[in-house]
Formats: structure tokens, sequence, C-alpha cells
């Protein structure tokens, strides 16, 4: 049952939602380029080539690009940040990068503030944003790369906070109708990096803006030993939200390579989670193993199991698992999408024969 606050809230959002595209203007028709590479569209740095590539920055320039494409009958691949995505391959289908940007505050009250994003936003622009105003929530995600749009398609996730956790709805628009919908959390259908746009709905929608539920007077999360070691030797005993972000972006600059210097994409795998059974076979064989209660087992450290089969700091050929980072897959120069996921697949090969243990890859493979 709906709370007096949450049916003002609803109220707020809903008149607001009534002006959403209140005060746009017409854009220009978008633009469609033709054999252009993708190297600096992905942060693996892979240089394939799309055939078409269309920027869209409006409602307008999307509604369009849709319904071309219907007409035309045109598959469609949509780019983010390219912070999510390894290509091996030239990519035939007519590739849309999304830049629509903008940060409005759509409702408040004496405890929250209700944030939309628009999808072409970094991600970490948005986490600056907010964090700049003391607005609590998602300050344990600062440096995640990406655009807003990607985020809860996989329900980033980061030092004990996951998006779902302060999200309350999207606006996507569906590619083969053009009809746009609003999802709230419960219908993503958020999981560990997962969501219903990464399983039933894949490839169906483009997510346009999200809307966050942030707090005015947050309790910070420390919970992950990591940031709570760094917020001592940053010498902050009451850490604010700023505190925090800081402390988590000096902990993935000591950890994970900038793709700008050396081309990846975060976190390759997943961490797996298993049965307890299997756990605790894993605990005895390996004591020092590190192990999570999650909600549908036990979770296990990717990079941790990686980097016992050796991989960790080794180059083959292009490629390799970077030297601070088992879960970092990069590219030295010069590699091939190819080339990084025949590593990956020798990767899942060694944990699987050594700890009987499956490894998903959180990237996806074009």
């Amino acid at each position: 049952m709906k709370t007096d606050f949450h049916r003002s809230v609803d109220i707020q959002l809903g008149l607001l939602d009534s002006r959403r595209n209140e005060g746009t203007v017409y854009s220009p028709p978008a633009m469609i380029q033709h054999n252009v590479s993708l190297r600096q569209f992905n942060t693996f740095g892979l240089d394939v080539t799309a055939k078409a590539l269309a920027r869209v920055n409006s409602q307008d320039s999307l509604s369009e690009i849709l319904e071309n494409a219907r007409k035309n009958r045109s598959e469609l691949l949509v780019l983010g940040g390219g912070s999510n995505i390894l290509f091996t391959k030239d990519v035939s289908a007519l590739v849309v990068l999304i830049d629509m940007e903008g940060i409005v505050v759509v409702a408040e009250n004496e405890q929250d503030v209700f944030v939309r994003a628009s999808a072409g936003v970094p991600w970490h622009e948005l986490v600056m944003h907010c964090v700049s105003r003391g607005w609590g929530g998602i300050e344990n995600l600062s440096l995640i790369p990406g655009k807003v749009g990607a985020a809860p398609m996989q329900n980033i996730g980061a030092y004990g906070v996951e998006l779902k956790d302060v999200f309350l709805e999207l606006e996507a628009q569906h590619i083969h109708t053009g009809e746009s919908r609003i999802f709230s959390n419960a219908d993503c259908q958020f999981d560990y990096r997962e969501s219903i746009f990464k399983t039933s709905l894949r490839g169906q929608y483009i997510i346009k803006d999200i809307t966050l539920r942030l707090a005015k007077n947050p309790m910070v999360n420390t919970s992950y030993g990591a940031i709570a070691q760094e917020l001592d030797k940053l010498g902050v005993q009451a850490p604010s939200v700023a505190d925090v972000s800081r402390a988590v972006i000096n902990i993935r600059r000591s950890k994970l390579p900038d793709p700008a210097q050396l081309g990846n994409a975060g976190s390759f795998f997943k961490n797996p989670v298993v049965s307890e059974a299997l756990a605790q076979e894993l605990r005895i064989r390996y004591p020092e193993l590190p192990s999570y209660s999650a909600p549908k087992g036990i979770k296990l450290a990717a990079g941790w199991l990686i980097e016992q089969c050796g991989w960790k700091g080794k180059i083959v050929g292009h490629t390799g698992s970077h030297r601070d980072q088992a879960l970092v897959l990069v590219n030295y120069g010069g590699a091939t999408g190819q080339e990084v996921l025949q590593l990956s697949e020798s990767i899942m090969t060694s944990v699987r024969e050594r700890f009987g243990v499956e490894l998903e890859r959180e990237v996806n493979v074009y």
C-alpha cells in the first residue's frame, strides 16, 4: 500500500512526466556517416569499422532513426560509452550513438531528491553532479566508465552499492514500434549485473533517461573494507559523500588501468555465484578463497580464481590480464577482438578445470 508520501511523489513525478518534452525544439535530421572506425567509441580501443553510424542527441533524431530503421528493416546496434562491449568483427548494423544529455531535479522533499539524467550523460559526470550537492546514494559508484543509459542494463555496482538501491524508474523507447514506456524498479528485474534488458527484452528498447532517488541527509556506506582503509589513510573519521567518492576514485585509479591509456572494459568477468556445497568444498581445499553470501548462493572472487590459475599480469600476443587486477583484460596495442575473446576463453577453461567453477563474461561480445 502506498503511503501519503509515496502518493505525493507519484503526483510530483507524474506532473513532471507530462512535461518531459516541454520546451524542446526540433533538432536537425540525424546525420548518418558511412564506413566509420569505432576505435574512439569503444574503451578497448579496437579498430573495427561500422558500415553506418548515427549520433542521436534528441528525441526527434531518435524517433527519426527508429522510423527509418523500421521502414528499411535495418539492424541496429546501440552504443553508449562503449565501455562494456568487445568487438570481434566489423559492424554491418547501423550503429546508434546515444548523445542525449541533461540532468534535472524532478521532485524533492525534506529527505530525498529525485534526479533525472539523460542516457547520454557520462555516468561519472552524474555522480560528480550529485556528490557536489551532497546528495547521497551513488558516491560508491564513482569513476565507473560508460554512460547513464547503460547503467540499468547491467545494474552497475561497486564497493557495496548497486544501481537498484537508488533507482526509481527509466523511460525507454521500443525499437520496433517506436512506443515509449516507463519501467519501474520492479519492472527492470534487477539482479547481479543483470536486468530485463539483458534477458527477455534484450535488444528491444533504447533507454532514454533514468530517475534516481537520492538522500539529502545520507548515511554513507563504508562497509567495503578498502573504502574504510582508504578513508583512514586520508585521515577522515566522519566521511561525507564527497569523502567516500574520493576514496573510491583513489582505489579505482590504483587498481584499474585508465582506458584512455590502456584499452580495457573494466571487469571482464562477473564474480561467480556457486552453491554452498561447492563453496564449502573449495574452502577446504583453498582456505584463503574469498567468498561472500549472496541471494542465490555464495559469491566467489573471480579475480582471485584467475590469479591462482597464473593469468594475472600474463601477456598473450597484444593482449593480456592486467598486472594489478586479473579481472581486467587489456589491449596493449594492436589487439583484435578475436585475440581478447580467445584469451577470455582460455581463462574460463583454466578456472573450470582447476576449480569446477564457470566464469561468465560481464562484457558483451559482438
